[in-house]
């Protein structure tokens, strides 16, 4: 099996269901919105500027046959979040999924963060992320329950230098998966959590020429990831697969973690393009 198809016992297993997917409009956020749109599910693909990007991936969810709008907003503003929820319901009828993939990363070192930089990164990440999550709650609890899927990174589960804001985004959504897994629960709603490893995305790419090898050697697997590995465990957490499954977190790493090592060299590129 291609890792860019959709494994096939998840075939039209979202049939009739609506799908929002945050950060949607290229890498790992477009990858999971196809993904989304193959298994059945009516996607809204959300962007915060970058329309073509966003079009582009409403276009090819089209092309499959499957429906698709487009939103943008600015995460960070809960009035935004809110205008997106009722949108995308409003287009497509309902809201069973939401994907919190929309992030940014915000390199640093520790002693030069800014309140500039650390608004800007915690609000993006986990603000959004949070506020997101309860508008989409709403909606879901009158329509019988949904899932919520957040997406964290193995940023936040080992130490990387250069990440400290991003590192800390990340690992309060871990926490924040837990505790809205338990007071969603008797909503119908379940809220897991997938952590990313190292992937292979333009932004990735552009922060460091070598990325693919230099990562390559800290992972058992052999490989970095890219953004199609992430959508099997999505759609695992999106469907009902995974009923009675809440407040999980998935490491997609290729064991990463395991030993725990990490590239310096990539990551000293990554503070020094971003400076």
């Amino acid at each position: 099996m291609k890792r860019t198809e959709v494994p096939f016992f998840f075939t039209d297993a979202l049939t009739g269901k609506v799908a929002l997917v945050t950060g949607a409009s290229g890498g790992i956020g477009r990858a999971l919105a196809l993904g989304l749109a193959k298994a059945g599910a009516s996607v809204g693909v959300h962007t915060f500027d970058d329309m073509v990007g966003g079009h582009e991936t409403v276009a090819q969810i089209e092309a499959l046959g499957a429906r698709a709008v487009l939103v943008q907003a600015d995460i960070r503003n809960v009035a935004a979040i809110n205008n997106m929820i009722e949108f995308v319901c409003a287009q497509l009828g309902r809201l069973d999924v939401l994907v919190n993939n929309a992030g940014i990363t915000g390199w640093n070192a520790a002693l030069e963060v800014t309140e500039d930089l650390w608004d800007q990164v915690i609000d993006t990440n986990l603000k959004g992320t949070f506020f997101c999550a309860t508008a989409a709650a709403r909606k879901m609890k009158d329509t019988g329950g949904g899932s919520i899927v957040n997406v964290s990174t193995v940023v936040a589960l080992t130490v990387m230098s250069n990440l400290t804001v991003y590192a800390a985004s990340k690992a309060g959504i871990q926490s924040l998966t837990r505790q809205l897994a338990v007071e969603l629960a008797p909503l119908g709603i379940r809220v897991n959590t997938i952590a990313p490893g190292p992937t292979l995305v333009p932004r990735t790419l552009a922060d460091d020429p070598d990325y693919a090898e230099n990562w390559r050697t800290v992972i058992p697997m052999g490989r970095v990831a890219v953004p199609e590995d992430m959508v099997g465990a999505v759609l695992f957490f999106a469907s009902a697969a995974s009923a009675l499954i809440t407040g999980q977190l998935m490491a997609i790493d290729g064991g990463m973690t395991l030993p725990g090592r990490v590239p310096q060299e990539s990551l000293d590129r990554g503070l020094a393009r971003n400076r």
